[in-house]
């Protein structure tokens, strides 16, 4: 089959899903543009900062990316491309954007808290607690992996190192020209991005070779600064300026592809169990990012619920974001699928699925005449910005969860809860575990991811339950996710337990209880009648 057919197919459809299914959700839900924001009844200059749609978006898009949507999808190639485009196309308008969206939106109607604190008002305190938790060692996971993931990029690419330390300039004086001197931001954009430019020639002009530790100590102090720093210094323009690279990487993918117009090479189903691996529940626990993850509440309910300056663009941000990164995936997986099984087995050998990727992306380009080691030195930059733009926004979130988890209602930030504090502790220990064997406890990242992504939707549909909204939408999604994670969690507490890998047994089952209470906590509210703990309507 055509792979221009499968990516212009995808774009159609995810478009349709925008204007159709994405006003029905908001429609269902109440979004009102006349209601006052919390970015703007609670602004303080550093975490509520009221900002445009395209910066929000540009923030939050590039903070959800990351490498998940590129690794997931390859990883799962292993299925064939027909299941992984079939889930990435259904869940991502569905199941994924649905809880983006729907994560966004509750936020923005509890004060731009976390979804923890929504569960803490609709559900209660000991669901909240246990939420937080959860959600907060899942960051330091994330900490953990991308401070790696940078570090070895650096390492591996020093032309990407110099340029991600411009951008950061680049990003502040964006910040302080937008913000505080009051230049359009549609001037301020188009200068930024012709810097943008300039920031990548410089790179490659003069790499910055440094060792791999270094490099380490380095993020470290970065994602401090940029979490305790006000949002508009660094995180949102360089998020936002960030996202420039994001859309001219799909962009040029897309244009490559009409070009090079390459066929899906790759089996289109191989089976439903493939080694030690099941399509179900894998896949949907593989493909990640690329369809839904937990960790896209977090941002949805973290950083960019305090910047929405009118409900009318949790729709684009919240939904129109996840769509976006369904092409994106839908890329990714056209990467490892235009090739014959043996060279993708040769190119996940040299260097993973990202390298892959970035093969893949460089060689549609040539078809319009970009050199391939300009194409594909390109396509790392951009992935290594999305990793960095992952890592210090999961710093920041990280914060607020600690934060909520140990401050009482009405309560000023001090002590441990001191945002200094509450930092440095975050930094401490997502640092210790990227210096150590942190991989060991890896293979349960993806079910925890997804299993955060059900809890979710089930504090979604609670709010939505106790404040008499539409919450059907939610439940098929809900429950077919917690039937997803729980499934995987039992298969790795069964294997770990063979392999006498007893850590690995002893956190998913954690996990499995954890989920089990949850569940347990949220029937209690729903089957109640009335309206329960409701914040607002």
């Amino acid at each position: 089959m055509s792979a221009l057919f499968v990516i212009l197919f995808s774009i159609i459809i995810f478009l349709i899903a925008y204007v159709t299914y994405g006003s029905w959700l908001a429609k269902k839900w109440g979004v009102d543009p006349s209601r006052k924001t919390p970015a703007h009844e609670l602004e303080d200059g550093v975490d509520y900062v009221p900002a445009s749609a395209p910066v929000v978006l540009g923030h939050h898009f590039a903070s959800i990316a990351g490498a998940g949507p590129i690794i997931g999808p390859i990883a799962a190639a292993v299925f064939g491309w027909i299941p992984v485009v079939l889930w990435i196309i259904v869940g991502t308008i569905f199941v994924g954007g649905v809880q983006d969206f729907g994560a966004l939106f509750a936020s923005v109607r509890h004060d731009g808290k976390s979804m923890g604190e929504v569960i803490g008002v609709n559900i209660g305190e000991k669901g909240k607690k246990l939420y937080a938790i959860f959600a907060w060692l899942t960051l330091l996971l994330i900490i953990a992996a991308f401070v790696n993931v940078v570090a070895n990029t650096f390492v591996a690419v020093p032309e990407a190192a110099t340029a991600s330390l411009l951008f950061m300039i680049l990003a502040l004086g964006f910040g302080y020209a937008v913000y505080r001197k009051g230049v359009d931001i549609k001037i301020a954009s188009v200068i930024g991005v012709i810097l943008l430019v300039g920031c990548i020639a410089l790179g490659n002009m003069f790499p910055l070779v440094l060792a791999k530790n270094v490099w380490i100590g380095i993020l470290l102090a970065y994602i401090f600064v940029a979490s305790v720093t006000p949002v508009w210094i660094l995180l949102q323009p360089r998020d936002y300026l960030n996202s420039f690279l994001l859309y001219a990487m799909i962009v040029g993918a897309v244009i490559g592809i009409a070009f090079a117009r390459p066929t899906m090479e790759l089996t289109g189903f191989t089976g439903f169990t493939i080694g030690n691996l099941h399509l179900f529940p894998m896949l949907f626990v593989i493909v990640a990012c690329g369809a839904i993850s937990g960790f896209h509440s977090l941002v949805s309910s973290g950083t960019t619920s305090k910047q929405i300056d009118n409900e009318r663009d949790i729709k684009i941000v919240g939904y129109g974001a996840m769509l976006i990164e369904g092409v994106l995936a839908i890329i990714a997986i056209i990467t490892a699928a235009y090739l014959t099984g043996e060279r993708l087995t040769e190119l996940l050998g040299a260097g993973g699925p990202i390298n892959v990727f970035s093969d893949g992306i460089g060689n549609f380009m040539t078809s319009f005449g970009v050199p391939f080691n300009v194409g594909k030195a390109f396509i790392a930059l951009a992935i290594s910005a999305f990793a960095l733009t992952t890592l210090d926004t999961a710093t920041r979130l990280a914060r607020f969860l600690f934060q909520e988890f140990f401050l009482a209602k009405g309560e000023v930030e001090g002590g441990i809860t001191n945002r200094y504090v509450a930092t440095g502790i975050t930094v401490v220990l997502g640092g210790g575990l990227a210096l150590v064997n942190w991989r060991l406890i890896w293979p349960i990242f993806g079910s925890a991811n997804q299993l955060l992504a059900a809890m979710s939707l089930l504090a979604f549909s609670v709010w939505l339950k106790s404040t008499g909204k539409d919450y059907k939408m939610n439940l098929i999604p809900m429950v077919f996710m917690f039937i997803v994670t729980l499934s995987a969690l039992a298969l790795l507490i069964q294997t770990n337990f063979i392999a006498a890998n007893y850590l690995l047994v002893v956190i998913p089952a954690m996990l499995f209880v954890l989920a089990l209470i949850l569940i347990h906590e949220a029937y209690k509210v729903m089957s109640k009648s009335g309206t329960g703990g409701k914040i607002e309507s």
